[in-house]
């Protein structure tokens, strides 16, 4: 088998790190399953024991690569990934979204996936330059619910604007004109939430695309982790 490299953007795979992601990624995209990586220490494991079963019934090689996984999860308790080959998700026209501008951090893109995911929106823009979709910290952040999503990075927000032009955007912006609550019970279906980069947010041109949005806060912040700004948005517009 080829050498295992260190994850960079420019590989055709990534890594998919602990029992239970690689079991959300076995379950929702079998077919991007090459090899089960095994730590020594974790082969009692109920989880690692199920991930076993369902790669053999698979036909997924496993091998212990216990310095390969120590490399990649830089932690001491990681005991199982996947190798799975990166493959591109296509947008649902029919369904609502949400874009992150620009996002950079792979703990706030993992968080915000699954959050998402828990609240019912499974199709997810991210806007270049961005952190890598596949980066491993980034999947394991999501705890594999990227894996029953579609992630798709664009170039550009127009570039995604022009797949979907028709659509309402919710732009969330500190300034923004129309309060959460009140934009939510207006909204227009399919949406799209448009959120920002975790330091400047969205650029003011924002604020001329459909409603922007400003979710309350107290005095007490000037603004909200862009992870909890992602929950808190999606769970007021998907509430009946």
């Amino acid at each position: 088998m080829a050498k295992l490299e260190p994850y960079e953007r420019a590989l055709s795979y990534s890594y998919c790190l602990g029992a239970f992601p690689c079991l959300q990624l076995l379950a929702a995209r079998p077919e991007t399953a090459r090899r089960l990586l095994l730590h020594p220490e974790g082969l009692e494991s109920e989880g690692v024991a199920l991930l076993r079963e369902k790669c053999a019934a698979l036909g997924v090689r496993e091998e212990t690569a216990e310095r390969v996984i120590r490399r990649e999860s830089k932690k001491g308790n990681c005991f199982a990934a996947l190798v799975f080959d990166k493959y591109e998700a296509t947008l649902d026209a029919r369904a609502s979204h949400v874009v992150l501008n620009e996002i950079s951090d792979a703990g706030n893109l993992g968080t915000a996936l699954r959050s998402c995911l828990g609240l019912g929106i499974r199709d997810v823009a991210v806007i270049r330059p961005c952190v890598d979709i596949f980066e491993p910290h980034a999947v394991r952040g999501s705890m594999g619910a990227i894996f029953s999503m579609n992630v798709r990075a664009f170039d550009s927000f127009e570039e995604y604007r022009a797949l979907f032009p028709e659509r309402r955007l919710y732009p969330f912006m500190l300034k923004g004109s129309t309060e959460l609550d009140a934009a939510a019970a207006a909204r227009e279906e399919p949406f799209t939430l448009v959120f920002g980069n975790e330091g400047r947010g969205l650029p003011d041109r924002f604020a001329e695309m459909g409603t922007p949005v400003r979710i309350p806060m107290s005095g007490e912040i000037d603004s909200y982790n862009l992870a909890i700004s992602v929950a808190i948005g999606v769970y007021q517009f998907t509430r009946r």
